[in-house]
């Protein structure tokens, strides 16, 4: 089946607006990078075994603002919900839907400013291409 992280990180490369950080993990000193989009396989199963899969994924939206990391959570949602119906590199996707989107700053430490953090949770249904 396909690597539905490698799949969601090339799209959202080709779409997303240049300069945005887009990986399955954060960069090193995550404050001089803003904005991040950081996608992390979450659960899923099969939907007709050996044809198509379920697969949930996890993205952590940071940015400069509170308000710039919602609108780039809404950005990233309505991509993905527009990638269904389409083929990409490595994956035919039928269908995304967005589960949640929850407000959750990160804070390395007591010395550093929280850095704007939203998590989006979308759910994919894939094949291989």
């Amino acid at each position: 089946m396909p690597d539905v992280e490698l799949v969601t990180v090339t799209y959202l490369r080709s779409v997303l607006p240049t300069g945005t950080v887009v990986a399955t993990e954060w960069p090193a000193s995550v404050a001089q990078h803003l904005p991040v989009v950081a996608v992390s396989l979450g659960g899923g199963g099969s939907r007709q075994r050996a044809v198509t899969v379920d697969r949930t994924v996890d993205i952590d939206v940071l940015a400069a603002t509170k308000a710039q990391a919602r609108q780039l959570a809404a950005d990233v949602s309505a991509h993905l919900i527009a990638a269904a119906g389409t083929a990409q590199p490595g994956a035919r996707i039928y269908g995304v839907e967005e589960t949640s989107v929850v407000w959750l700053p990160y804070e390395p430490s007591a010395e550093t400013d929280p850095i704007p953090r939203y998590v989006l949770v979308m759910s994919m249904v894939v094949r291989p291409a």
